[in-house]
């Protein structure tokens, strides 16, 4: 007696599921690389403005500071001496 053996014929959808089932299983860790892989360099990037910033940051203190130097009365009294001014007291007028 021979065994005759029966091959179980798949349905459209059945292939498609396949299909999509094996695509998902080979496609899904390329593309959790791919995101690690794309978030690394957005932190990267992140962190290069940060660096950025703080440099920027201690810029503008230092020329706050120049500022403030350049502002005060000792200085302003000390550029008009060498400009040939004199301070007056009595010019000064203040208003209430």
């Amino acid at each position: 007696m021979r065994k005759v053996k029966k091959r179980l014929k798949m349905s459209r959808f059945e292939k498609l599921l396949y299909t999509f089932t094996l695509l998902l299983v080979v496609l899904s860790p390329v593309g959790i690389v791919f995101t690690k892989a794309t978030l690394s360099e957005v932190n990267f990037e992140v962190e290069k403005a940060k660096k950025e910033i703080a440099v920027q940051n201690k810029k503008n203190e230092s020329l706050n500071m120049t500022i403030n130097e350049l502002a005060s009365l000792d200085k302003i009294q000390e550029i008009a001496q060498e400009q040939g001014l004199t301070y007056n007291n009595e010019n000064i007028k203040t208003i209430e």
